[in-house]
Protein backbone atom coordinates (compact mmCIF):
# COMPACT_ATOMS: atom_id res chain seq x y z
CA UNK A 1 0.00 0.00 0.00
CA UNK A 2 1.08 3.60 -0.53
CA UNK A 3 3.41 5.15 2.05
CA UNK A 4 3.80 8.87 2.65
CA UNK A 5 6.91 10.63 1.51
CA UNK A 6 8.25 13.73 3.29
CA UNK A 7 5.94 16.00 1.30
CA UNK A 8 2.80 14.03 2.17
CA UNK A 9 3.68 14.03 5.85
CA UNK A 10 4.61 17.71 5.89
CA UNK A 11 1.27 18.68 4.33
CA UNK A 12 -0.75 16.61 6.78
CA UNK A 13 1.23 17.88 9.79
CA UNK A 14 0.80 21.47 8.62
CA UNK A 15 -2.96 20.98 8.28
CA UNK A 16 -3.16 19.61 11.86
CA UNK A 17 -1.36 22.67 13.23
CA UNK A 18 -3.54 24.99 11.17
CA UNK A 19 -6.75 23.35 12.35
CA UNK A 20 -5.59 23.37 15.97
CA UNK A 21 -5.36 27.15 15.75
CA UNK A 22 -8.76 27.37 14.05
CA UNK A 23 -10.40 25.29 16.81
CA UNK A 24 -8.75 27.43 19.47
CA UNK A 25 -10.18 30.55 17.87
CA UNK A 26 -13.64 28.98 17.61
CA UNK A 27 -13.57 27.99 21.28
CA UNK A 28 -12.47 31.45 22.47
CA UNK A 29 -15.09 33.16 20.32
CA UNK A 30 -12.73 34.72 17.79
CA UNK A 31 -14.51 32.75 15.06
CA UNK A 32 -18.27 32.47 14.79
CA UNK A 33 -19.89 29.16 13.81
CA UNK A 34 -20.60 30.56 10.35
CA UNK A 35 -16.94 31.52 9.94
CA UNK A 36 -15.76 28.18 11.33
CA UNK A 37 -18.12 25.96 9.31
CA UNK A 38 -16.17 26.08 6.06
CA UNK A 39 -12.90 25.42 7.91
CA UNK A 40 -14.18 22.40 9.82
CA UNK A 41 -15.84 20.88 6.76
CA UNK A 42 -12.51 20.98 4.94
CA UNK A 43 -11.25 18.76 7.76
CA UNK A 44 -14.13 16.30 7.77
CA UNK A 45 -15.89 17.70 10.83
CA UNK A 46 -19.70 17.91 10.76
CA UNK A 47 -22.10 19.23 13.37
CA UNK A 48 -24.79 16.56 13.74
CA UNK A 49 -27.91 16.33 15.91
CA UNK A 50 -26.17 15.52 19.19
CA UNK A 51 -22.45 16.12 18.70
CA UNK A 52 -19.74 16.69 16.16
CA UNK A 53 -19.05 13.86 13.70
CA UNK A 54 -15.57 13.32 12.26
CA UNK A 55 -15.15 11.50 8.93
CA UNK A 56 -11.69 10.00 8.42
CA UNK A 57 -10.38 9.33 4.92
CA UNK A 58 -9.38 5.81 3.91
CA UNK A 59 -8.20 6.24 0.31
CA UNK A 60 -9.65 3.53 -1.96
CA UNK A 61 -10.52 1.64 1.23
CA UNK A 62 -7.01 0.31 1.88
CA UNK A 63 -5.30 0.45 5.28
CA UNK A 64 -2.71 -1.37 7.37
CA UNK A 65 -3.11 -3.07 10.74
CA UNK A 66 -1.28 -0.15 12.36
CA UNK A 67 -3.78 2.28 10.88
CA UNK A 68 -6.69 0.03 11.87
CA UNK A 69 -5.40 -0.09 15.44
CA UNK A 70 -5.33 3.72 15.42
CA UNK A 71 -9.00 3.76 14.39
CA UNK A 72 -9.73 1.55 17.40
CA UNK A 73 -7.72 3.89 19.64
CA UNK A 74 -9.74 6.89 18.47
CA UNK A 75 -13.02 5.05 19.04
CA UNK A 76 -11.93 4.10 22.54
CA UNK A 77 -10.30 7.40 23.53
CA UNK A 78 -12.39 10.08 21.88
CA UNK A 79 -15.75 8.47 21.06
CA UNK A 80 -18.13 6.01 22.72
CA UNK A 81 -16.12 2.95 21.88
CA UNK A 82 -17.11 2.31 18.27
CA UNK A 83 -16.77 3.60 14.72
CA UNK A 84 -19.08 3.56 11.72
CA UNK A 85 -17.69 2.40 8.35
CA UNK A 86 -19.34 4.21 5.46
CA UNK A 87 -20.34 3.74 1.83
CA UNK A 88 -17.40 5.94 0.80
CA UNK A 89 -14.93 3.43 2.29
CA UNK A 90 -14.30 5.85 5.17
CA UNK A 91 -14.97 5.69 8.90
CA UNK A 92 -17.07 8.15 10.94
CA UNK A 93 -17.06 8.91 14.66
CA UNK A 94 -20.38 10.25 15.87
CA UNK A 95 -19.63 11.61 19.37
CA UNK A 96 -16.66 13.95 19.02
CA UNK A 97 -15.84 16.88 21.32
CA UNK A 98 -14.70 19.90 19.35
CA UNK A 99 -11.76 20.66 21.63
CA UNK A 100 -10.34 17.16 21.05
CA UNK A 101 -10.45 17.17 17.26
CA UNK A 102 -6.92 18.56 16.79
CA UNK A 103 -5.57 15.76 18.99
CA UNK A 104 -7.47 13.18 16.92
CA UNK A 105 -6.03 14.58 13.70
CA UNK A 106 -2.55 14.61 15.25
CA UNK A 107 -2.94 10.95 16.24
CA UNK A 108 -4.10 10.09 12.71
CA UNK A 109 -1.10 11.89 11.21
CA UNK A 110 1.27 9.55 13.07
CA UNK A 111 -0.05 6.65 10.96
CA UNK A 112 -0.34 8.51 7.63
CA UNK A 113 -4.06 9.26 7.90
CA UNK A 114 -6.19 12.41 7.89
CA UNK A 115 -9.70 13.77 7.37
CA UNK A 116 -8.88 16.24 4.60
CA UNK A 117 -11.51 16.65 1.86
CA UNK A 118 -13.90 14.12 3.36
CA UNK A 119 -16.54 16.87 3.25
CA UNK A 120 -17.15 20.21 1.56
CA UNK A 121 -17.50 21.09 -2.13
CA UNK A 122 -14.33 19.41 -3.27
CA UNK A 123 -13.13 16.06 -4.64
CA UNK A 124 -13.87 13.54 -1.90
CA UNK A 125 -12.19 10.24 -0.99
CA UNK A 126 -11.33 8.30 -4.17
CA UNK A 127 -13.06 4.92 -4.01
CA UNK A 128 -12.27 1.62 -5.71
CA UNK A 129 -12.95 -2.11 -5.82
CA UNK A 130 -12.40 -3.61 -2.36
CA UNK A 131 -10.87 -6.71 -4.01
CA UNK A 132 -8.38 -4.61 -6.01
CA UNK A 133 -5.06 -6.38 -6.44
CA UNK A 134 -6.59 -9.72 -5.43
CA UNK A 135 -9.56 -10.34 -7.72
CA UNK A 136 -9.18 -13.01 -10.37
CA UNK A 137 -11.24 -11.00 -12.86
CA UNK A 138 -9.38 -7.68 -12.91
CA UNK A 139 -7.07 -6.63 -15.76
CA UNK A 140 -4.86 -4.50 -13.47
CA UNK A 141 -4.73 -3.26 -9.91
CA UNK A 142 -6.71 0.03 -10.06
CA UNK A 143 -5.23 1.42 -6.84
CA UNK A 144 -2.09 3.04 -8.34
CA UNK A 145 -4.40 5.14 -10.53
CA UNK A 146 -6.67 5.83 -7.55
CA UNK A 147 -3.64 6.99 -5.60
CA UNK A 148 -2.51 9.17 -8.49
CA UNK A 149 -5.99 10.70 -8.54
CA UNK A 150 -5.80 11.24 -4.78
CA UNK A 151 -2.51 13.09 -5.03
CA UNK A 152 -3.73 15.16 -7.98
CA UNK A 153 -7.00 16.12 -6.28
CA UNK A 154 -5.75 16.84 -2.75
CA UNK A 155 -5.34 20.60 -2.33
CA UNK A 156 -5.84 21.13 -6.08
CA UNK A 157 -6.23 24.93 -6.12
CA UNK A 158 -8.75 24.97 -8.97
CA UNK A 159 -11.11 22.44 -7.37
CA UNK A 160 -11.28 23.48 -3.71
CA UNK A 161 -14.62 25.26 -4.13
CA UNK A 162 -16.57 23.33 -6.72
CA UNK A 163 -20.29 23.94 -7.27
CA UNK A 164 -20.93 20.83 -5.14
CA UNK A 165 -19.18 17.79 -3.69
CA UNK A 166 -17.50 15.47 -6.21
CA UNK A 167 -16.96 11.70 -6.08
CA UNK A 168 -14.72 9.50 -8.24
CA UNK A 169 -14.48 5.70 -8.41
CA UNK A 170 -11.90 3.57 -10.25
CA UNK A 171 -12.33 -0.12 -11.09
CA UNK A 172 -10.49 -2.58 -13.33
CA UNK A 173 -13.01 -5.36 -13.81
CA UNK A 174 -16.16 -5.84 -15.87
CA UNK A 175 -17.79 -6.73 -12.54
CA UNK A 176 -18.55 -3.45 -10.80
CA UNK A 177 -18.10 -3.75 -7.04
CA UNK A 178 -17.82 0.01 -6.43
CA UNK A 179 -21.09 1.46 -7.84
CA UNK A 180 -18.89 3.11 -10.44
CA UNK A 181 -21.64 4.46 -12.72
CA UNK A 182 -23.37 6.16 -9.81
CA UNK A 183 -20.40 8.47 -9.25
CA UNK A 184 -19.70 11.95 -10.62
CA UNK A 185 -16.86 10.34 -12.54
CA UNK A 186 -16.62 6.58 -12.93
CA UNK A 187 -13.42 5.18 -14.42
CA UNK A 188 -13.08 1.61 -15.67
CA UNK A 189 -9.60 0.48 -16.65
CA UNK A 190 -9.82 -1.42 -19.95
CA UNK A 191 -7.60 -2.82 -22.69
CA UNK A 192 -8.19 -1.62 -26.23
CA UNK A 193 -8.15 -3.89 -29.29
CA UNK A 194 -4.34 -3.77 -29.32
CA UNK A 195 -4.08 -4.80 -25.67
CA UNK A 196 -3.04 -1.31 -24.53
CA UNK A 197 -4.24 -0.30 -21.08
CA UNK A 198 -6.46 2.75 -20.80
CA UNK A 199 -9.66 3.97 -19.20
CA UNK A 200 -13.33 4.17 -20.07
CA UNK A 201 -14.90 7.34 -18.62
CA UNK A 202 -18.45 7.64 -17.31
CA UNK A 203 -19.50 11.11 -16.13
CA UNK A 204 -22.65 12.44 -14.50
CA UNK A 205 -23.90 9.68 -12.22
CA UNK A 206 -25.22 10.05 -8.71
CA UNK A 207 -28.07 9.41 -6.32
CA UNK A 208 -29.79 11.94 -4.04
CA UNK A 209 -33.06 13.59 -5.02
CA UNK A 210 -32.35 13.17 -8.76
CA UNK A 211 -30.68 9.77 -9.25
CA UNK A 212 -28.90 9.35 -12.58
CA UNK A 213 -26.72 6.74 -14.24
CA UNK A 214 -23.52 8.18 -15.71
CA UNK A 215 -23.35 7.99 -19.52
CA UNK A 216 -20.12 6.92 -21.22
CA UNK A 217 -18.25 10.06 -22.24
CA UNK A 218 -15.21 8.38 -23.78
CA UNK A 219 -14.62 4.72 -24.62
CA UNK A 220 -10.85 4.88 -24.28
CA UNK A 221 -8.38 7.30 -22.74
CA UNK A 222 -4.72 6.17 -22.78
CA UNK A 223 -3.62 5.35 -19.23
CA UNK A 224 -0.95 8.06 -19.22
CA UNK A 225 -3.63 10.67 -19.99
CA UNK A 226 -6.11 9.57 -17.31
CA UNK A 227 -5.36 12.48 -14.97
CA UNK A 228 -5.47 15.08 -17.73
CA UNK A 229 -8.82 13.80 -18.99
CA UNK A 230 -10.17 13.83 -15.44
CA UNK A 231 -9.04 17.43 -15.12
CA UNK A 232 -10.77 18.35 -18.37
CA UNK A 233 -14.00 16.82 -17.05
CA UNK A 234 -13.70 18.83 -13.82
CA UNK A 235 -12.83 22.07 -15.60
CA UNK A 236 -15.98 22.00 -17.71
CA UNK A 237 -18.06 21.28 -14.62
CA UNK A 238 -16.35 23.97 -12.55
CA UNK A 239 -16.95 26.48 -15.33
CA UNK A 240 -20.64 25.78 -15.98
CA UNK A 241 -21.99 23.90 -12.94
CA UNK A 242 -24.84 25.63 -11.11
CA UNK A 243 -23.85 27.66 -8.05
CA UNK A 244 -27.20 29.40 -7.57
CA UNK A 245 -29.13 26.28 -6.52
CA UNK A 246 -27.49 23.52 -4.46
CA UNK A 247 -30.15 21.05 -5.56
CA UNK A 248 -29.05 21.48 -9.16
CA UNK A 249 -25.34 21.88 -8.57
CA UNK A 250 -24.04 18.33 -9.12
CA UNK A 251 -22.35 17.45 -12.40
CA UNK A 252 -25.16 15.00 -13.21
CA UNK A 253 -27.49 18.00 -13.64
CA UNK A 254 -25.06 19.75 -15.97
CA UNK A 255 -24.61 16.64 -18.12
CA UNK A 256 -28.37 16.07 -18.18
CA UNK A 257 -29.25 19.67 -19.06
CA UNK A 258 -26.73 20.26 -21.85
CA UNK A 259 -26.72 16.62 -22.96
CA UNK A 260 -23.94 14.05 -22.93
CA UNK A 261 -22.89 14.90 -26.49
CA UNK A 262 -22.41 18.61 -25.76
CA UNK A 263 -20.65 17.87 -22.48
CA UNK A 264 -18.37 15.44 -24.33
CA UNK A 265 -17.60 18.07 -27.00
CA UNK A 266 -16.59 20.62 -24.39
CA UNK A 267 -14.45 18.11 -22.49
CA UNK A 268 -12.65 17.09 -25.67
CA UNK A 269 -12.02 20.73 -26.47
CA UNK A 270 -10.64 21.35 -22.97
CA UNK A 271 -8.60 18.15 -23.13
CA UNK A 272 -6.99 19.21 -26.41
CA UNK A 273 -6.10 22.57 -24.86
CA UNK A 274 -4.61 20.90 -21.78
CA UNK A 275 -2.33 18.77 -23.93
CA UNK A 276 -0.66 21.97 -25.10
CA UNK A 277 0.10 22.91 -21.47
CA UNK A 278 2.21 19.84 -20.66
CA UNK A 279 0.13 18.85 -17.63
CA UNK A 280 0.31 15.09 -18.11
CA UNK A 281 1.94 13.54 -15.01
CA UNK A 282 5.36 12.04 -15.73
CA UNK A 283 5.44 8.27 -16.21
CA UNK A 284 8.04 8.09 -13.46
CA UNK A 285 5.48 9.25 -10.91
CA UNK A 286 3.04 6.45 -11.74
CA UNK A 287 5.95 4.00 -11.62
CA UNK A 288 6.93 5.33 -8.18
CA UNK A 289 3.37 4.92 -6.91
CA UNK A 290 2.90 1.49 -8.52
CA UNK A 291 5.93 0.19 -6.65
CA UNK A 292 3.89 0.38 -3.44
CA UNK A 293 1.21 -1.93 -4.88
CA UNK A 294 3.22 -4.97 -5.90
CA UNK A 295 1.90 -8.38 -4.89
CA UNK A 296 2.84 -9.66 -1.45
CA UNK A 297 5.00 -12.77 -1.18
CA UNK A 298 2.33 -15.34 -2.01
CA UNK A 299 3.30 -18.94 -1.31
CA UNK A 300 3.27 -21.17 -4.36
CA UNK A 301 1.87 -24.68 -4.63
CA UNK A 302 -0.70 -24.30 -1.86
CA UNK A 303 -3.61 -26.68 -1.72
CA UNK A 304 -7.09 -25.43 -2.61
CA UNK A 305 -8.72 -27.95 -0.28
CA UNK A 306 -10.75 -26.67 2.69
CA UNK A 307 -11.98 -28.91 5.51
CA UNK A 308 -15.73 -28.24 5.59
CA UNK A 309 -16.62 -30.72 8.33
CA UNK A 310 -17.87 -27.91 10.58
CA UNK A 311 -21.21 -26.96 8.93
CA UNK A 312 -21.30 -23.39 10.27
CA UNK A 313 -17.79 -22.78 8.99
CA UNK A 314 -18.69 -24.29 5.63
CA UNK A 315 -21.63 -21.89 5.22
CA UNK A 316 -19.39 -18.94 6.08
CA UNK A 317 -16.75 -20.03 3.56
CA UNK A 318 -19.36 -20.41 0.83
CA UNK A 319 -20.94 -17.04 1.56
CA UNK A 320 -18.13 -14.75 2.71
CA UNK A 321 -15.07 -15.67 0.65
CA UNK A 322 -14.22 -14.54 -2.88
CA UNK A 323 -12.06 -16.11 -5.56
CA UNK A 324 -8.44 -14.94 -5.50
CA UNK A 325 -6.08 -14.65 -8.45
CA UNK A 326 -3.52 -16.91 -6.70
CA UNK A 327 -4.19 -20.63 -6.05
CA UNK A 328 -4.50 -21.50 -2.38
CA UNK A 329 -5.77 -18.01 -1.42
CA UNK A 330 -9.14 -16.30 -1.07
CA UNK A 331 -10.40 -12.87 -0.09
CA UNK A 332 -12.45 -12.86 3.11
CA UNK A 333 -15.30 -10.45 3.80
CA UNK A 334 -15.92 -9.73 7.47
CA UNK A 335 -19.58 -8.85 7.86
CA UNK A 336 -20.44 -5.82 10.01
CA UNK A 337 -24.14 -6.78 9.79
CA UNK A 338 -24.89 -9.14 12.71
CA UNK A 339 -28.48 -9.99 13.54
CA UNK A 340 -30.05 -6.92 15.12
CA UNK A 341 -26.88 -4.87 14.70
CA UNK A 342 -26.27 -1.45 13.19
CA UNK A 343 -24.89 -1.85 9.64
CA UNK A 344 -21.30 -0.65 9.42
CA UNK A 345 -20.68 -0.29 13.14
CA UNK A 346 -17.72 -1.98 14.85
CA UNK A 347 -16.51 -1.68 18.43
CA UNK A 348 -12.95 -0.70 19.30
CA UNK A 349 -12.32 -4.29 20.37
CA UNK A 350 -13.61 -5.65 17.06
CA UNK A 351 -11.53 -3.15 15.12
CA UNK A 352 -8.44 -4.22 17.05
CA UNK A 353 -9.20 -7.88 16.36
CA UNK A 354 -9.57 -7.27 12.63
CA UNK A 355 -6.24 -5.44 12.67
CA UNK A 356 -4.60 -8.37 14.47
CA UNK A 357 -6.03 -10.86 11.96
CA UNK A 358 -4.74 -8.77 9.06
CA UNK A 359 -1.27 -8.60 10.55
CA UNK A 360 -1.12 -12.34 11.21
CA UNK A 361 -2.97 -13.81 8.25
CA UNK A 362 -3.42 -11.22 5.47
CA UNK A 363 -0.07 -9.53 4.76
CA UNK A 364 -0.91 -6.66 7.12
CA UNK A 365 -3.65 -5.22 4.90
CA UNK A 366 -7.37 -4.53 5.22
CA UNK A 367 -10.02 -3.04 2.95
CA UNK A 368 -13.21 -1.14 3.72
CA UNK A 369 -16.02 -1.92 1.29
CA UNK A 370 -18.62 0.52 -0.04
CA UNK A 371 -21.19 -1.91 1.41
CA UNK A 372 -19.91 -1.20 4.93
CA UNK A 373 -17.94 -4.38 5.55
CA UNK A 374 -14.23 -5.19 5.99
CA UNK A 375 -12.13 -7.36 3.68
CA UNK A 376 -8.95 -9.34 4.27
CA UNK A 377 -7.84 -9.43 0.65
CA UNK A 378 -5.11 -12.11 0.72
CA UNK A 379 -5.80 -15.10 2.98
CA UNK A 380 -4.45 -18.63 2.72
CA UNK A 381 -7.24 -21.18 2.57
CA UNK A 382 -5.36 -23.15 5.21
CA UNK A 383 -5.87 -20.25 7.67
CA UNK A 384 -9.60 -19.82 7.13
CA UNK A 385 -10.79 -21.97 10.01
CA UNK A 386 -8.55 -20.20 12.55
CA UNK A 387 -9.75 -16.83 11.28
CA UNK A 388 -13.41 -17.90 11.39
CA UNK A 389 -13.11 -19.13 14.97
CA UNK A 390 -11.74 -15.79 16.16
CA UNK A 391 -14.33 -13.82 14.20
CA UNK A 392 -17.11 -16.01 15.52
CA UNK A 393 -16.04 -15.42 19.12
CA UNK A 394 -16.14 -11.64 18.48
CA UNK A 395 -19.55 -11.58 16.76
CA UNK A 396 -18.01 -10.95 13.34
CA UNK A 397 -18.71 -14.24 11.55
CA UNK A 398 -22.19 -13.57 10.19
CA UNK A 399 -22.43 -15.53 6.93
CA UNK A 400 -24.57 -13.08 4.98
CA UNK A 401 -22.50 -11.43 2.24
CA UNK A 402 -24.83 -10.20 -0.54
CA UNK A 403 -27.89 -11.55 1.26
CA UNK A 404 -30.88 -9.55 2.49
CA UNK A 405 -29.39 -8.84 5.93
CA UNK A 406 -26.14 -7.56 4.39
CA UNK A 407 -27.85 -4.23 3.93
CA UNK A 408 -26.53 -0.71 3.52
CA UNK A 409 -28.05 1.84 5.92
CA UNK A 410 -27.21 5.45 6.68
CA UNK A 411 -27.18 6.68 10.32
CA UNK A 412 -30.55 8.37 9.72
CA UNK A 413 -32.40 10.49 12.24
CA UNK A 414 -30.63 8.89 15.19
CA UNK A 415 -27.61 11.04 14.30
CA UNK A 416 -27.99 13.10 11.14
CA UNK A 417 -29.41 16.63 11.18
CA UNK A 418 -30.51 16.24 7.53
CA UNK A 419 -32.52 13.07 8.02
CA UNK A 420 -36.32 12.85 8.02
CA UNK A 421 -36.62 9.35 9.49
CA UNK A 422 -34.63 6.73 11.33
CA UNK A 423 -32.81 4.06 9.31
CA UNK A 424 -31.20 2.02 12.06
CA UNK A 425 -34.35 0.58 13.72
CA UNK A 426 -35.73 -0.47 10.34
CA UNK A 427 -32.45 -2.20 9.46
CA UNK A 428 -32.41 -3.97 12.82
CA UNK A 429 -35.97 -5.21 12.50
CA UNK A 430 -35.45 -6.50 8.96
CA UNK A 431 -32.29 -8.29 10.03
CA UNK A 432 -34.18 -9.95 12.87
CA UNK A 433 -37.15 -10.87 10.65
CA UNK A 434 -34.80 -12.59 8.19
CA UNK A 435 -32.32 -13.90 10.75
CA UNK A 436 -32.49 -17.52 9.62
CA UNK A 437 -29.44 -18.11 7.42
CA UNK A 438 -31.15 -20.88 5.46
CA UNK A 439 -34.01 -18.57 4.59
CA UNK A 440 -31.60 -15.84 3.47
CA UNK A 441 -29.63 -18.24 1.31
CA UNK A 442 -32.85 -19.47 -0.27
CA UNK A 443 -33.66 -15.88 -1.25
CA UNK A 444 -30.17 -15.61 -2.74
CA UNK A 445 -28.44 -12.40 -3.76
CA UNK A 446 -30.66 -9.54 -2.62
CA UNK A 447 -29.27 -6.04 -2.12
CA UNK A 448 -31.37 -4.07 0.39
CA UNK A 449 -30.50 -0.41 1.02
CA UNK A 450 -32.01 2.12 3.42
CA UNK A 451 -31.80 5.93 3.51
CA UNK A 452 -33.24 8.25 6.14
CA UNK A 453 -33.73 11.10 3.65
CA UNK A 454 -33.68 11.97 -0.02
CA UNK A 455 -29.92 12.64 0.07
CA UNK A 456 -29.59 8.85 -0.35
CA UNK A 457 -26.51 8.19 1.78
CA UNK A 458 -27.93 4.67 2.15
CA UNK A 459 -28.06 4.25 -1.66
CA UNK A 460 -31.75 3.28 -1.63
CA UNK A 461 -32.09 4.07 -5.35
CA UNK A 462 -29.54 1.33 -6.10
CA UNK A 463 -31.14 -1.41 -4.02
CA UNK A 464 -32.83 -4.46 -5.44
CA UNK A 465 -35.11 -3.40 -2.59
CA UNK A 466 -34.74 0.19 -1.44
CA UNK A 467 -36.28 1.97 1.52
CA UNK A 468 -36.53 5.76 1.81
CA UNK A 469 -37.59 7.39 5.06
CA UNK A 470 -39.61 10.59 4.69
CA UNK A 471 -41.46 12.97 7.01
CA UNK A 472 -45.20 12.81 6.39
CA UNK A 473 -46.90 15.53 8.44
CA UNK A 474 -44.52 15.00 11.34
CA UNK A 475 -44.68 11.19 11.22
CA UNK A 476 -41.97 8.87 9.90
CA UNK A 477 -43.07 7.20 6.68
CA UNK A 478 -41.10 4.67 4.66
CA UNK A 479 -41.34 4.37 0.89
CA UNK A 480 -40.54 1.05 -0.78
CA UNK A 481 -38.56 0.96 -4.03
CA UNK A 482 -37.81 -2.02 -6.27
CA UNK A 483 -35.48 -2.84 -9.13
CA UNK A 484 -32.29 -0.89 -8.49
CA UNK A 485 -28.71 -2.06 -8.89
CA UNK A 486 -25.29 -0.50 -8.31
CA UNK A 487 -23.43 -3.24 -10.18
CA UNK A 488 -22.54 -3.58 -13.85
CA UNK A 489 -26.28 -4.10 -14.56
CA UNK A 490 -26.87 -0.65 -13.04
CA UNK A 491 -30.46 0.59 -12.72
CA UNK A 492 -32.49 3.04 -10.67
CA UNK A 493 -35.19 1.63 -8.38
CA UNK A 494 -38.80 2.82 -8.68
CA UNK A 495 -41.22 3.66 -5.87
CA UNK A 496 -43.94 1.02 -5.55
CA UNK A 497 -46.70 3.17 -4.04
CA UNK A 498 -47.82 4.75 -0.75
CA UNK A 499 -45.41 4.40 2.16
CA UNK A 500 -45.60 2.43 5.39
CA UNK A 501 -44.92 2.92 9.08
CA UNK A 502 -41.89 1.28 10.69
CA UNK A 503 -43.45 -2.13 11.26
CA UNK A 504 -45.36 -1.92 7.99
CA UNK A 505 -42.20 -1.50 5.92
CA UNK A 506 -40.72 -4.63 7.48
CA UNK A 507 -43.88 -6.55 6.56
CA UNK A 508 -43.75 -5.03 3.07
CA UNK A 509 -40.21 -6.32 2.54
CA UNK A 510 -41.35 -9.79 3.54
CA UNK A 511 -44.34 -9.56 1.19
CA UNK A 512 -42.24 -8.69 -1.87
CA UNK A 513 -39.74 -11.45 -1.10
CA UNK A 514 -42.64 -13.91 -0.98
CA UNK A 515 -43.86 -12.69 -4.38
CA UNK A 516 -40.35 -13.23 -5.71
CA UNK A 517 -40.14 -16.77 -4.32
CA UNK A 518 -43.43 -17.62 -5.95
CA UNK A 519 -42.52 -16.18 -9.34
CA UNK A 520 -38.79 -16.76 -9.81
CA UNK A 521 -37.38 -19.02 -12.48
CA UNK A 522 -34.29 -21.17 -12.20
CA UNK A 523 -31.19 -19.10 -11.40
CA UNK A 524 -32.98 -15.76 -11.06
CA UNK A 525 -32.05 -13.23 -8.43
CA UNK A 526 -34.71 -10.97 -6.96
CA UNK A 527 -33.82 -8.16 -9.36
CA UNK A 528 -33.95 -10.53 -12.34
CA UNK A 529 -37.45 -11.67 -11.44
CA UNK A 530 -38.56 -8.08 -10.91
CA UNK A 531 -37.26 -7.07 -14.33
CA UNK A 532 -39.05 -9.99 -15.95
CA UNK A 533 -42.49 -9.73 -14.30
CA UNK A 534 -42.56 -5.98 -13.63
CA UNK A 535 -43.96 -3.95 -10.75
CA UNK A 536 -47.63 -4.99 -10.84
CA UNK A 537 -47.46 -8.39 -9.06
CA UNK A 538 -45.57 -6.77 -6.18
CA UNK A 539 -47.95 -3.82 -6.02
CA UNK A 540 -50.97 -6.12 -6.05
CA UNK A 541 -49.59 -8.15 -3.15
CA UNK A 542 -48.84 -5.00 -1.15
CA UNK A 543 -51.97 -2.96 -1.75
CA UNK A 544 -54.56 -5.37 -3.17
Amino acid sequence: MYQYDKYDQAMVDARVAEFRDQVRRRLDGSLSEDQFKHLRLKNGLYLQLHAYMLRVAIPYGTLSSKQMHMLAHIARTYDKGYGHFTTRQNIQYNWINLEQTPDILADLATVEMHAIQTSGNCIRNISSDHFAGAAADEIADPRPWAELLRQWSTFHPEFQLLPRKFKIAVIASATDRAAMRLHDIGIELVNNADGVLGAKFFVGGGMGRTPMIAPCIREFVPAEELISYSEACLRVYNRYGRRDNKYKARIKILVHEIGADEYRRQVEEEFAHMKTLGLIPPVAELERISAFFTDPAFEQGLSDDIDRSDPDFAVWVDQNTHKHKTPGYVSVTISLKPEGGIPGDATAEQIDLMADLAERYAFDELRVTHTQNIVLAHVRKADLYAIWQQLDAAGLATANLDLISDMIACPGLDYCSLANARSIPVAQKISQRFADTGRQRDLGELKLKISGCINACGHHHAGHIGILGVDKKGVENFQLLLGGSAAEDVSIAKIVGPGFDEDGIVNAVETVTNVYLGAREQGERFVDTYRRIGMEPFKEALYG
